[in-house]
C-alpha cells in the first residue's frame, strides 16, 4: 500500500488468484481478505443518503414542560455523502430498485437522473449509524465508493 504525505491511500499493490474466489482455494489455502474495488475512471457518481435514528430519545414524547416532540428530533439523523463512485451497471437501475452495497447495507435508487441518489433502507448491522461509525467511515471509506472531500447535509 502506498500513501501520500497526508496518510491517504493512493496505490494498492496486490495479486489476483482466481482459484481463491469465494474464500477457499482447491489447495486448502484460506483467503485472509477480499478487496472490493470500483474503477473511478469507469464508475458513475452518486449521492448516498445514510439515515440514523430520527429521535434523540427512545420515546420522542418524553419532553420537558414547554417542549414538544420536535425538540427530540436528531439533527444528525441524515448524513449525505457526495461524490460516491459506484459500479457502472448501477446507471441502468430504475427508481425503486434495491441493491446491497458491500459492508454498508441495502440501498434504494430514487427518481433522479445521474448523478443518482441512493437512500439507505437497511444498514448491514442492526445498529443505527452513529458518531463512532461515522468517524470509522471517514477513516476507512467503504470499498464500494470513493468519497469526495466535500460533504453536505
Amino acid at each position: 500500500m502506498v500513501k501520500d504525505e497526508a496518510g491517504n491511500v493512493v496505490e494498492v499493490h496486490c495479486t489476483y488468484d482466481p482459484a481463491s474466489r469465494g474464500g477457499n482455494s482447491p489447495d486448502g489455502r484460506k483467503v485472509k481478505s477480499t478487496m472490493h474495488w470500483v474503477s473511478a475512471a469507469h464508475a458513475i457518481s452518486a449521492e448516498i443518503r445514510l439515515y440514523g435514528k430520527l429521535f434523540l430519545k427512545p420515546d420522542p414524547t418524553d419532553v420537558e414542560e414547554g417542549q414538544d416532540v420536535l425538540d427530540n428530533l436528531n439533527p444528525n439523523s441524515l448524513e449525505v455523502l457526495t461524490g460516491a463512485k459506484l459500479e457502472p451497471s448501477l446507471a441502468t437501475a430504475k427508481p425503486g430498485d434495491r441493491f446491497q452495497f458491500e459492508r454498508v447495507g441495502y440501498f434504494c435508487s430514487t427518481l433522479t437522473p445521474l448523478p443518482a441518489i441512493w437512500s439507505s433502507t437497511v444498514p448491514s448491522r442492526s445498529k443505527t449509524p452513529g458518531p463512532r461509525s461515522r468517524r470509522r467511515r471517514e477513516r476507512n471509506p467503504p470499498a464500494w465508493c470513493q468519497l469526495a472531500s466535500q460533504r453536505s447535509s
